[in-house]
C-alpha cells in the first residue's frame, strides 16, 4: 500500500515538473513569435528576474520629490543653497559611515595585491593621520592610534580625501561582484591575485579577465561554444558602488518618508530642519531616549561632550558608526559624527540652475580606449581598463551634450556670466568638492542636511568621512512592487 502511494506521489511530482518546464519553454516573443531561452529558436534569453539584490551594508532609500536646500536660517549669509523642488530616484545607501576597520580591509587588500611591485598604490590610499594635529592641542594619541587601534575600529574613518573615497567605492564594487561570482559557482576563490591579475568588473565583462573558472553559464547560442561568461544581461552582477550625489545625500538625510501621515497621501505633514522632527537636538518623546542628544556635535565653545557623569553625547571626537537614533530610512549619523563627501563639484548656485531630476554637477563622460580594430586595449598595470574623455568631434551630432567634461556647464565655461579665478578672487575650481552634514567639531547649525560646504578633492580633515551608495534598478519601491500604477476594479491603485 505504501509503495503504491509513493508511486502515485512520484508520478504527480513528475507531472507538475513537466508542466512547469513546458510552461517555461512556451514563452515566446510578442514581436516575432520566436521562442525565448530555446537553442532551437536562436537562443535569445529573457530572464525571470526577481529584482536587484541588496548589496552588503546597504539599505533601500525610496526616492521621490522633496524641497532641496536650506531649512535653517542662513546665518553665514552665503546664499549657496536656495530652496528648490527636485526629484531623486530610488537608490541604496550605506547604513553607516565607512569605519576604520572597513577601510583597513581595503588597505590590506591593496598591500596583498600590489604591495611588492607597486607600493605607491598603498601609500596613495592610506588616510592622512596627521590631520589630527593642531598647533595648540595635544592630539598625538589620535595620530598614532585612531586608524589602527581596535578601540577605534568601528569609528568612522577620517583623513580620507575625495579621490581616496572614490577609489574605495570602485574597489568595493569589484570585491562584491567577485564574491557574487564565487557564491554562484562561476569562479573559484583565488587569494593569489597580484598586480593586474585581479578581478575587475568592467574588465571581466569585456573579456579582459578570465580568473579561475569553476563553471561558466550554459550558452544557448547555436553558434556558441556551449558555455559563456556572466553578462550584465544576466542580472547577477551589481551596479557600481559610488559616492552619493548631493541631492541623494540630502534626500536620504532628511528621511521625509517618516512624515507621510498616510501611505496613499501625496503630502508631508512636516518639513525637517534635522533628520528628525522638531527644532530640538534632543529626543522629545517619552521613553528611554527622552532628553538624549540625537547627534554627535559640538554644543558650544569648549563643550564637546558635556559634564562628567552625564555626557550629553558620550563622544569627545567621533562616535561609533552605529550610534544615536537612526532616521526613518534606518540610516545612522546623517547628522553629526563626521561630515561626508558627496560626488558633486561645488558651485554656489547649484540649487538654482540644477536639473530638477537626479540633480548633479560634475559629469565627465569617458569611453574605453580602443585599438585600431575597435577592440578595448589591455588593462593597465593595476588591472583597470584605460579610459579617456570623449571629444567634441565625437559628439558633433548629439543634441543632449557636446563636450565630455561638463563640470563648468553654464557656470564657469565660455558661455557663463562668471569664471572662477582660483587663488585670486575665489577658492572655487573644478576640484572643489561638496561635503554635507555637520561633524563632532561643528555647532548645531551645520548638522542640518541643507547645509553645504566644500573642500579641495585632494585635501582631508579630521572630521570628514564618507559612505557609499548604489543605484536602484527597476521598480523604485522595491522588488515586491509594480513598476508604475495599475487599475483594478475601476479605481487607481498601488501594490501595498
Amino acid at each position: 500500500m505504501m509503495k503504491r502511494i509513493s508511486s502515485v506521489i512520484i508520478i504527480v511530482l513528475v507531472m507538475i515538473m513537466s508542466i512547469f518546464v513546458s510552461s517555461c519553454a512556451k514563452e515566446k516573443s510578442s514581436v516575432t513569435g520566436w521562442g525565448y531561452n530555446d537553442k532551437k529558436w536562436g537562443g535569445f534569453e529573457k530572464k525571470d528576474y526577481a529584482g536587484q539584490e541588496t548589496g552588503p551594508g546597504l539599505v533601500l532609500v525610496e526616492g521621490g520629490t522633496f524641497v532641496m536646500g536650506n531649512t535653517e536660517q542662513d546665518v553665514l549669509y552665503e546664499h549657496n543653497n536656495i530652496s528648490r523642488r527636485a526629484t531623486v530616484s530610488s537608490f541604496y545607501m550605506d547604513e553607516t559611515e565607512i569605519s576604520n576597520s572597513q577601510y583597513r580591509e581595503y588597505l590590506y587588500w591593496l598591500d596583498r595585491t600590489y604591495g611588492i611591485d607597486y607600493p605607491s598604490v598603498l601609500r596613495k590610499a592610506t588616510p592622512d593621520t596627521l590631520v589630527w594635529r593642531h598647533e595648540l592641542a595635544y592630539n598625538e594619541p589620535y595620530v598614532e592610534y585612531y586608524l589602527r587601534h581596535p578601540a577605534f575600529q568601528d569609528y568612522p574613518v577620517v583623513g580620507v580625501n575625495w579621490l581616496q573615497a572614490t577609489d574605495f567605492c570602485a574597489w568595493r564594487t569589484d570585491r562584491v561582484n567577485e564574491m557574487i561570482l564565487i557564491r554562484e559557482g562561476v569562479l573559484e576563490l583565488n587569494m593569489n591575485q597580484v598586480n593586474e591579475d585581479n578581478f575587475n568588473t568592467e574588465a571581466y565583462l569585456i573579456g579582459q579577465y578570465e580568473g579561475m573558472v569553476k563553471k561558466n553559464l550554459v550558452d544557448l547560442n547555436p553558434q556558441g561554444s556551449g558555455t559563456r561568461k556572466v553578462r550584465m544581461e544576466d542580472g547577477i552582477l551589481l551596479p557600481i558602488y559610488r559616492l552619493p550625489t548631493e541631492a541623494e545625500w540630502e534626500f536620504a538625510a532628511k528621511g521625509l518618508i517618516g512624515n507621510l501621515p498616510y501611505k496613499d497621501e501625496e503630502r508631508f505633514s512636516d518639513q525637517r530642519i534635522y533628520p528628525w522632527n522638531g527644532t530640538s537636538t534632543r529626543y522629545p518623546k517619552f521613553g528611554s531616549w527622552q532628553g538624549d542628544f540625537l547627534a554627535n556635535f559640538k554644543r558650544g565653545g569648549g563643550d564637546n561632550m558635556g559634564l562628567a557623569g552625564n555626557l550629553n553625547d558620550n563622544a569627545d571626537i567621533t562616535a561609533l558608526v552605529k550610534s544615536f537614533y537612526p532616521n526613518d530610512y534606518g540610516l545612522y549619523n546623517m547628522s553629526g559624527n563626521v561630515s561626508e563627501w558627496v560626488m558633486d563639484v561645488y558651485r554656489p548656485m547649484t540649487t538654482y540652475d540644477m536639473n530638477d531630476f537626479r540633480s548633479f554637477r560634475g559629469n565627465v563622460y569617458k569611453t574605453t580606449v580602443l585599438d585600431p580594430e575597435g577592440v578595448p586595449i589591455e588593462k593597465d598595470s593595476l588591472g583597470h581598463l584605460v579610459k579617456r574623455v570623449v571629444t567634441a568631434d565625437e559628439n558633433a551630432n548629439r543634441r543632449n551634450y557636446k563636450k565630455g567634461d561638463v563640470i563648468n556647464f553654464t557656470d564657469g565655461d565660455d558661455n557663463s556670466w562668471t569664471k572662477y579665478a582660483y587663488g585670486a578672487a575665489s577658492l572655487i575650481d573644478d576640484k572643489a568638492r561638496v561635503y554635507k552634514g555637520g561633524s563632532w567639531k561643528d555647532r548645531a547649525y551645520f548638522i542640518s542636511p541643507g547645509s553645504r560646504r566644500f573642500l579641495d578633492q585632494e585635501q582631508s580633515t579630521d572630521d570628514i568621512g564618507f559612505r557609499c551608495c548604489m543605484d536602484r534598478l527597476g521598480a523604485p519601491a522595491g522588488n515586491d512592487s509594480k513598476a508604475g500604477n495599475f487599475f483594478k476594479g475601476g479605481t487607481k491603485g498601488r501594490k501595498k
